[in-house]
Parts: C-alpha cells; sequence; structure tokens
C-alpha cells in the first residue's frame, strides 16, 4: 500500500520562493587604512634595509679574517704531518703579519718585531692574547729555521696555533 505524498502548502512553497542567499560582506582590505600605519610600514622596511647593509658591510670587512683562518686551517693540517711541523709553524707569524698588514698600514706594521710586535698584538686584542711562551715564540720564531722549529713539541704547537687563532679572531679595528 503506497502512501500519497502530502499536499504541498501553498503559503510554504510562497515562502521558499522568496528565500535568497546570505549576503556575504565584501573580504577586509590588507591595506593600511590611514597613513600612519604606511608611514609604519616604510620605516620598518628602510631599518630592515639598513641592517641587512650593515650586516653584508660587516661581513664583507670580516673576508681578511676568514681568509686568515682558512690558511691557519691549513698551516694546522701542516703541523699534523710529522715532515712538515717546521715550515707550518715557520709560516704562523707570517700569517699573522700578513693579516695585520692587511688591515693597518703598512708603515705600522712592517717594522715591528720582537717584543714590539707581540706588544702591539696584545694592544690591538683588547687585553694579553699571547701567553709567554707563546710570545716568545712568536718573538723569535722569524729568526730560526725550520729544522729548530721541527724539534717543537706538538702540544706547544697547538697551544701557538691556538694563540694565534685567538688572535685572529679577537683583534679590534676601529673603524
Amino acid at each position: 500500500m503506497a502512501t500519497a505524498a502530502p499536499a504541498r502548502d501553498p503559503m510554504l512553497d510562497a515562502a521558499l520562493r522568496q528565500l535568497a542567499d546570505i549576503a556575504l560582506p565584501q573580504p577586509v582590505s590588507m591595506m593600511p587604512q590611514t597613513k600612519a600605519w604606511a608611514v609604519l610600514g616604510c620605516i620598518i622596511l628602510l631599518m630592515a634595509a639598513f641592517a641587512c647593509w650593515r650586516w653584508y658591510r660587516r661581513w664583507e670587512a670580516n673576508s681578511y679574517r676568514r681568509e686568515a683562518l682558512a690558511d691557519l686551517r691549513k698551516i694546522e693540517a701542516g703541523l699534523a704531518a710529522t715532515g712538515s711541523r717546521g715550515e707550518a709553524l715557520a709560516a704562523l707569524p707570517v700569517l699573522l703579519k700578513r693579516t695585520a698588514l692587511s688591515i693597518w698600514p703598512r708603515e705600522a706594521i712592517a717594522g715591528l718585531h720582537g717584543t714590539g710586535w707581540t706588544k702591539y698584538l696584545d694592544a690591538h686584542s683588547g687585553g694579553p692574547v699571547f701567553p709567554i711562551a707563546s710570545a716568545r715564540f712568536f718573538e723569535e720564531a722569524e729568526y730560526r729555521g725550520s729544522q729548530a722549529l721541527a724539534a717543537v713539541p706538538e702540544a706547544e704547537a697547538k697551544a701557538y696555533i691556538a694563540a694565534a687563532r685567538h688572535w685572529i679572531e679577537a683583534h679590534h679595528v676601529r673603524a
């Protein structure tokens, strides 16, 4: 037995015909509504650009440090080899002198040797970087031959490398 569908109410049909979709509001604009927000956005962008520019200048200015540290790693690798310890230790003071010459005037650096040289290095690093034994090594290394330097024990040689690395990383350059 099939049941018949109930009769449709004419009032319901009229009400359904009058229904419309929900009216959605316009999307909110992401543009600032006042000039102050636009000005603040520009200021923030300028400050970010200035910070990036300063970072890049500092990175460029420290390129000599990165090169010196790369050379120091090569010297350290030569130190590990038994036959090249003397040449590696002889190259260490040369590296420090070359690093100093890349940032300070040649007239101030080229003539320095002995205790004057180590005092200059300490003066520009904010304090004594070189322990007394390391300072003595850097004062006398240029006068020793590579065979005499090859006799330096490995522990001392590593201390000299560490002192040189510390100076390269920590010395101050006044702008």
